[in-house]
């Protein structure tokens, strides 16, 4: 152990002495300076391992002989000498820094000693805290999500740099808010604010993923999935909650793309077979419960082939694209419009109160198709031949609603094509292709 002693009355620094003498083994050190300028000379050629040092030196006296040796020697542990009346300077010397203080004339040997080790393994506990917090909040700031702990009041203690990012707020403007104020939520179902959303109170439950909705300090709602946990003390005591949440805004969209994509056509972008099916099924329970016919127009382009074969299949290609278009204008919201595959689509016409009205809507698509497409400097005319089926008459279910309708298509393609035909059951299926 290296000493170094700061003190300027030669009395005190024999005695100090003495006593290190005393209770040290001989590869211990002691060195003797008496003012502040030698110790910050000596500190600045030499390392130490505690600095003993006199509040009271020629040069410098009581808390800025601390403040000086500190900024010294910022790693060195320090312990102070002060007399009997100047108790309430060492206790702030404390605060200043100092991991100790002895009172003059009060001091032996083995305690001379003790205070020396104590400093040094309270300073070596206080970096080892220091740079293990320091790992923490690299950590914490590193990571991708935001973490935001709170107290036993729900005020906030802590935010790491995602969360201050993610909030708009400021760790030095956050702490001691209550996390209501920074960490505003919305029900993702309802959009209604919610609350309670860090437990402060013993909740031992098994911490869970959420999705909500955070509204940002400048009004910016951002969707989020969060996840709550109490946090202990040694004795099992709760003493606060952290919250670590992420944006899930990419991986929401991502979700939704996949989504519309496992369901609707990638050339046309209308709904593709499965979702077509869906459709018809709610349609169907609505007609039921409102006392209302669903018509269902299976629709195969006259034509179409040949300009496919004979100008490529880009060029066809933006011609299902025209007549996909066309299709969805002609129609209604609360209509359906479904590319079948190939040149075939399907139109779903919902709460209709006749059979009559399919023929409304089937002349209205046969004039949006049969008038000329431009596409790329083409003038390109096709027609379509429609078929027609009608719920509950024709079927009671999605499956046998296409299925007839799709024979009754083929019905009037064999009637001259460019026209419709209403399904019917005595339609010689065995002259309708297959």
């Amino acid at each position: 152990m290296n000493i170094l002693m700061v003190e300027d009355n030669a009395g005190d620094a024999r005695l100090l002495r003495e006593m290190f003498n005393e209770e040290t083994p001989r590869h211990a050190g002691l060195t003797h300076v008496v003012c502040m300028s030698d110790a910050e000379s000596h500190l600045a050629m030499h390392s130490v391992d505690v600095i003993l040092l006199d509040l009271g030196l020629p040069d410098v006296q009581g808390l800025e002989a601390v403040r000086r040796a500190c900024a010294a020697a910022p790693h060195v542990p320090l312990v102070v000498l002060t007399g009997l009346d100047d108790e309430t300077v060492a206790l702030d010397a404390l605060h200043e820094g100092a991991q100790d203080y002895l009172v003059k004339g009060q001091i032996d040997a083995r305690g001379l000693l003790r205070s020396l080790r104590y400093a040094i393994e309270r300073k070596r506990l206080k970096e080892a805290l220091f740079l293990e917090q320091e790992r923490a909040q690299i950590t914490l700031d590193c990571i991708g999500d935001g973490v935001i702990c709170t107290d036993l009041a729900g005020n906030i203690t802590f935010l790491n740099t995602v969360a201050e990012r993610m909030t708009r707020w400021p760790r030095r403007e956050a702490v001691g808010l209550p996390m209501s104020s920074v960490f505003e939520m919305l029900d993702p179902m309802s959009l209604e604010p919610f609350s309670g959303c860090a437990p402060t109170r013993g909740e031992d439950s098994e911490p869970s993923l959420t999705n909500r909705i955070l509204i940002r300090r400048d009004g910016f709602e951002i969707p989020i999935e969060d996840c709550v946990a109490p946090i202990h003390d040694r004795a099992g005591r709760p003493t606060g909650a952290v919250v670590v949440f992420r944006d899930v805004t990419v991986a929401r969209a991502m979700s939704l793309a996949m989504l519309h994509s496992a369901e609707h056509d990638a050339l046309t972008g209308l709904p593709n077979r499965t979702l077509l099916s869906d459709r018809i099924e709610q349609a169907i329970v609505f007609a039921r419960r409102h006392q209302k016919q669903v018509a269902v127009l299976f629709l195969d382009l006259d034509g179409f082939k040949q300009i496919n074969d004979s100008l490529g299949h880009p060029i066809g290609d933006k011609l299902l694209q025209s007549v996909a278009k066309r299709l969805v204008e002609c129609g209604r919201a609360s209509d359906t419009v479904s590319r079948r595959g190939g040149d075939e689509f399907v139109v779903v016409l919902a709460e209709v109160a006749h059979p009559e009205d399919a023929a409304i809507g089937a002349r209205r698509i046969l004039s949006a198709i049969a008038a000329e497409h431009s596409i790329e400097s083409h003038a390109l005319f096709v027609t379509a031949s429609i078929g027609v089926a009608i719920y509950p008459g024709d079927g009671l279910d999605a499956e046998t609603l296409v299925k007839n309708a799709d024979t009754a298509m083929y019905w009037a393609k064999e009637h001259g094509r460019h026209g419709y035909r209403y399904f019917n059951p005595t339609i010689d299926i065995a002259a309708v292709p297959v």
